[in-house]
């Protein structure tokens, strides 16, 4: 029997970062790198780089603002 690899995504809302890459930081897979876009507070954000993330909330548990960052698993049907 397969047993299938879960799979993860990272969701950053860009608004509610305040760029304090403290996510960047406790993320042991080096998945999330800050931006050099500004957000509408003049914040540069943070942003994941689209893949390897383990899905171990690592980022979100160290993030200081509620709802920045939510961890999804990705589902296949």
């Amino acid at each position: 029997m397969e047993t299938k690899r879960k799979v993860f995504r990272c969701d950053i809302r860009s608004e509610e970062c305040k760029g304090c890459e403290r996510c960047v930081v406790a993320c042991p897979k080096g998945v999330l790198k800050m931006g050099t876009e500004l957000n509408q507070m003049s914040f540069p954000y943070v942003q994941y780089t689209g893949s390897g993330c383990i899905g171990c909330g690592g980022c979100f548990y160290t993030c200081p603002e509620p709802g920045a960052i939510t961890i999804v698993e990705i589902v296949e049907d």
